[in-house]
């Protein structure tokens, strides 16, 4: 749906300068390429709908490492200092970011070090959407446009409107509301907003998508030319979001935010804790959920092939599958805009010395406490097991016959490496793990894909600047298909903004915070534990966790399903906004970042634990984003976040 853009000078808009991007003088407005003025862009069919992809053209690149903001600006995934350089989210990760100096800065519409042409300004998208919704709800214009293709389109464009107003909400906390694009001759009284207060923000976006979901198709029957178009469930899905990330700690009711006001007298942040909140959020999350249902989501598995695979095998694939396989029943919103070729090469591991470092770059690294956070074998968090004593991090073991579709037999490897869920397997590669694909050397999942990760090793960090920092690689990112070929090694798939199992355990977390664990709770948790190849909650608690009545308190199945997130929804860039929203940040990302010795040729040297970086995050300023310095200066009636 990326379309070229060129200047127009008959409509000029001055939300720029509302906002404190521009001034006036200089910022045009863009229109799709060969249409001479906006009227021209409304005049029929084909036109409109060119302006109709523009607005979806602002839906940020989650597909890519650079974009995804969530990938790299946390403690999930590493990098080394010299790919990818001046990324802005790991500037962020590695605490440099002021309010001078705003990394993935989509407020103003630039990133900071991004370099040209990687920019995503979300209100430039919003007036997009403002100019659509206005043009194209006037029947006299785009003549040829039928009345239920011209609610869908406006239904559309309310959707994208509403998405980008929870993007910037879900960054900066409260925001101007952009509802109606200022006309040109606005006084500068009105043209110096305010952001609105936290709450007024959610409910606006909540009643927009509302709105929109009434208008928008429950499923895409063109699939030949519409898939990633928006639909009622996806609509719906983001405002279970919304409502759920409202209901929780950092905006519910936060004491930190007690001095955050506006020059109106206006608190932006309620300090009151507000438990209807959470019920809200139950009730929109099993209205999406329902909604998805309807037209046919369940959760992935892996069907078995002509390989006979084994059941540990099929496991695996199925949560790697899920995120990887295209247009999956389990996907509710992949966004076409966004394919994946490079975020794979960044991902994927030589798995021969055939295999060329450029091809498979490796240097996405998953840090120890991340491979640490998986369950293991018995559904419990590693500290809790009472059956199983891991001993010290850097204790090795030998690869058995049971563990040989995840470790090498007679290979060693790390202790912890040993005993641990399917998802752990599935989601990372490490020294000595398998790796299956479907050009397995064998043709199945006995004698498949090792590697071999030592310094020296096809997998090793001697690849001048291409190496892995940790010693953990991320298959979960791969697709199936990927080959050792110069051409088409990779195949894209178009990025998952949201699955069926993040609306399963959102609505277990907010069902959860109105009436403890009940039943249904612990359904819908064990939903996505089953595919995961695990017990259900009850089952695994009592019988293998020190604390075997952990599941019997609100509290405690809080902690449950917390962890369940990120394990199921590692490496999608979920981990860094739950755990914002937890108010659980200034807890994990000021822990050291670590992993095994890359430097390391024998067993001995590789199997020393490394000190890669300190993290630093202050609360509460690093909660939120700083609005720039230039966008405060522009507007004085913008107040600064607590903090910065």
């Amino acid at each position: 749906m990326g379309l070229n853009f060129k200047k127009n000078k008959v409509f000029v808009s001055l939300i720029a300068l509302v906002i404190g991007l521009q001034s006036c003088n200089n910022f045009l407005d863009i229109v799709p390429e060969n249409v001479a003025t906006i009227d021209n862009a409304f005049t029929l069919r084909n036109e409109a709908e060119k302006y109709l992809f523009t607005c979806y053209s602002y839906i940020p690149q989650n597909g890519n490492v650079s974009f995804n903001i969530g990938m790299l600006a946390g403690d999930e995934i590493w990098k080394n200092n010299i790919i990818l350089p001046n990324t802005p989210s790991y500037q962020i990760a590695i605490g440099t970011q002021t309010s001078g100096t705003v990394y993935q800065n989509v407020w103003e519409g630039n990133r900071n070090g991004a370099g040209p042409g990687n920019n995503y300004p979300i209100y430039e998208g919003i007036r997009h959407c403002n100019v659509f919704i206005e043009r194209v709800s006037n029947t006299n214009n785009v003549i040829d446009l039928d009345s239920s293709e011209r609610e869908r389109w406006i239904a559309e464009a309310q959707f994208l409107k509403a998405y980008y107003h929870y993007y910037l909400l879900r960054m900066y906390g409260p925001i101007p509301i952009i509802d109606v694009n200022i006309p040109i001759e606005a006084s500068t009284q009105e043209i110096n907003i305010f952001r609105e207060p936290f709450d007024d923000c959610v409910t606006y976006i909540s009643n927009l998508l509302d709105t929109a979901a009434e208008k928008l198709p429950e499923d895409i029957q063109d699939a030949t030319n519409e898939l990633g178009r928006i639909t009622k469930p996806i609509a719906l899905s983001i405002k279970a979001k919304l409502l759920t990330m409202a209901a929780s700690p950092l905006f519910n009711g936060n004491p930190d935010y007690a001095g955050f006001i506006d020059s109106k007298g206006r608190q932006l942040i309620s300090t009151t804790i507000d438990p209807t909140k959470w019920e809200k959020a139950a009730a929109a999350t099993l209205a999406a959920i329902q909604s998805a249902e309807s037209v046919g989501s369940t959760l992935f598995y892996f069907p078995q092939n002509q390989f006979n695979l084994s059941d540990t095998t099929l496991t695996k694939m199925s949560v790697r599958q899920a995120l990887s396989e295209r247009w999956n029943p389990e996907i509710i919103w992949s966004n076409p805009n966004s394919q994946t070729t490079n975020l794979q090469q960044l991902s994927m591991v030589p798995l021969d010395p055939d295999y060329t470092h450029t091809l498979a770059q490796k240097i996405l690294s998953p840090p120890l406490k991340i491979a640490k956070m998986f369950y293991t074998r018995n559904g419990v968090p590693m500290n809790e097991d009472k059956t199983i004593n891991f001993g010290s991090d850097t204790d090795l073991r030998v690869g058995d016959e049971a563990h040989r579709y995840n470790i090498l037999e007679g290979y060693r490897a790390a202790r912890l490496h040993f005993d641990r869920e399917p998802r752990f397997y599935a989601n990372l590669g490490f020294d000595g793990s398998t790796f299956y694909k479907d050009d397995s050397p064998s043709r199945s999942d006995e004698d498949t894909w090792v590697i071999r990760s030592k310094f020296n090793d096809y997998a090793g960090s001697n690849a001048g600047v291409l190496f892995n920092v940790t010693g953990y690689y991320i298959k979960k990112l791969i697709d199936r298909r990927m080959s050792n070929s110069s051409q088409n090694a990779y195949r894209p798939y178009a990025w998952p903004e949201i699955r069926l199992a993040d609306l399963y355990l959102m609505y277990a977390e907010a069902l959860n915070e109105v009436e403890g664990p009940t039943a249904e709770v612990l359904r819908y948790t064990d939903l996505v534990r089953e595919r995961a190849g695990l017990n259900g909650v009850a089952e695994s608690w009592t019988n293998f966790s020190l604390n075997s009545a952990k599941f019997t308190s609100k509290e405690g199945m809080r902690d449950i399903i917390h962890h369940e997130r990120l394990i199921e929804l590692s490496f999608e860039g979920h981990r860094f906004w739950d755990l914002r929203r937890w108010k659980k940040a200034a807890d994990e990302l000021n822990k050291p970042i670590r992993g095994w010795n890359f430097f390391g040729i024998t067993e001995l040297e590789y199997y020393q634990i490394r000190n890669i970086e300190q993290q630093t995050f202050v609360a509460p300023r690093d909660y939120l984003w700083p609005i720039s310095e230039n966008s405060l200066l522009r507007n004085p009636n913008l107040v600064q976040n607590p903090g910065w």
